[in-house]
C-alpha cells in the first residue's frame, strides 16, 4: 500500500515517535508498505512519521545514490538508538520527501554507531560512514521530531519562510502523493 507523504507543517512531523512494541502484528506490512512509498517517490529513506505513524521506525535504501563500486544499503531500523556520531562535520545537499522543492546544505558527522532491530526483531550494533551514514541521521532525526530545515541558519529560513508556508498548504508539484496539514 502506497501512504501520502506527509508535509512541512504536520505536528506529527515534530514529535518525537513512540517505540514499536515487540510482537505488533502491523509490523511487517508497515515495512512494505515503507519501501513501496519510498520508492514510488523516487527517495532514498522514509520515517513513519513521513506517513502518519508517530513510531520509532525507518527504511533505507542509499543504492541509487551510492557511487560506483560502493555497495548501496538497504535496511529496517526498529527503535534505532543513535550511540555516537564520529568523525568530522561535512556539509551536504540535503532535501527531504515532506520538504519537496527545497534543499539546503547541512553539516552532519561523517560516521555513527546505532543500535537497531530490524523487522525480524535481530538485534545489531553498527557503524556506518558517509552517505550512507547521512541518510540514517536524516531519517533517525524524523524520529526524534527533528527536519533538516532546523539545521539551516536564522537567515537561510528566512529566506524559505514562503515557500515552506506553500508547502504546508499543499501547494507542491510533486509525482507522488502528500498530504497537507491545512
Amino acid at each position: 500500500m502506497i501512504f501520502p507523504i506527509v508535509l512541512y507543517g504536520s505536528p506529527v512531523l515534530k514529535k518525537k515517535a513512540a517505540t514499536i512494541e515487540r510482537g505488533d502484528e502491523f509490523l511487517g506490512k508497515l515495512v512494505e508498505s515503507m519501501f513501496e512509498t519510498m520508492y514510488e517517490a523516487q527517495g532514498v529513506g522514509l520515517a513513519a512519521p513521513q506517513i502518519s505513524h508517530s513510531v520509532r521506525l525507518f527504511v533505507v535504501d542509499t543504492t541509487p545514490i551510492e557511487e560506483e563500486g560502493i555497495d548501496g544499503l538497504k535496511k529496517v531500523f526498529i527503535n534505532p538508538l543513535m550511540i555516537e556520531e564520529l568523525g568530522e562535520e561535512w556539509a551536504f545537499e540535503e532535501g527531504c520527501l515532506s520538504i519537496p522543492g527545497i534543499r539546503a546544505n547541512v553539516n552532519r558527522k561523517a560516521g555513527i554507531r546505532i543500535k537497531y532491530y530490524d523487522e525480524n526483531w535481530g538485534e545489531y550494533e553498527d557503524h556506518f560512514y558517509g552517505i550512507k551514514a547521512r541518510v540514517i541521521q536524516h531519517e533517525y532525526d524524523h524520529i526524534e521530531g527533528k527536519l533538516f530545515t532546523d539545521y539551516l541558519t536564522p537567515l537561510k529560513k528566512r529566506l524559505i519562510k514562503g515557500r515552506l508556508a506553500d508547502i504546508s498548504k499543499g501547494k507542491v508539484d510533486v509525482n507522488y502523493r502528500v498530504k497537507a496539514p491545512k
